[in-house]
C-alpha cells in the first residue's frame, strides 16, 4: 500500500512535479468504471496534502456510486498546451490508485483517499523528437523511458 506520503518520500523531485502538474487548473480528469464495466469520465478536484491525496464529490454523484462498487481509479491533471517549444512543456501527470472512502462531509458529500498504484510524468524530449516518460510503481520504484 502506498500513500501521497510514501512517494513524496521515495521520490521528493519526482512527486513535486507531479503535483505542479495537478495544481495548473483546479479541475481535472477521473476516469472510474460503470456497472457494466464501461468507463466513466468525470471532471474533479484533487486536494493534495502532507500524507494524502484526496478528492470530493456531491452526495449521490455518478462517479462517487462508482467507486463504491469498484475504487480503480484512474486521475489525469488538467492538461496545457504545449509552448511554441515543445521542450519547454513541462507534461502531463497521470495516478492509478484504489479510493478509500472516508466519513461523509456535513452535506452528505463523498471524500476519498487515494492509495498510489502507478504515477506517470509523460513530457516532451529534447530534441524535440521523442517522448521521456517516467513512472513509479509502488513496487518497482522510479523508471524513465524514451519513446520515439
Amino acid at each position: 500500500m502506498a500513500w501521497w506520503s510514501d512517494f513524496v518520500t521515495e521520490q521528493p523531485e519526482f512527486a513535486e512535479r507531479v503535483r505542479a502538474r495537478f495544481a495548473v487548473r483546479k479541475h481535472g480528469t477521473m476516469a472510474t468504471l460503470r456497472r457494466d464495466g464501461s468507463p466513466r469520465i468525470s471532471g474533479t478536484e484533487f486536494d493534495f496534502d502532507a500524507e494524502h491525496l484526496r478528492l470530493g464529490s456531491m452526495a449521490g454523484a455518478r462517479k462517487a456510486t462508482d467507486l463504491r462498487r469498484d475504487p480503480r481509479l484512474a486521475l489525469h491533471c488538467p492538461t496545457e498546451d504545449p509552448p511554441d517549444d515543445p521542450t519547454a512543456w513541462d507534461g502531463d501527470a497521470k495516478i492509478s490508485g484504489i479510493a478509500h472512502e472516508e466519513p461523509p462531509g456535513e452535506d452528505g458529500s463523498h471524500r476519498f483517499r487515494i492509495e498510489l498504484t502507478e504515477v506517470v510524468l509523460t513530457r516532451v524530449g529534447d530534441p524535440p523528437d521523442h517522448l521521456v516518460i517516467e513512472s513509479w510503481h509502488p513496487d518497482r520504484g522510479l523508471r524513465r523511458r524514451e519513446r520515439r
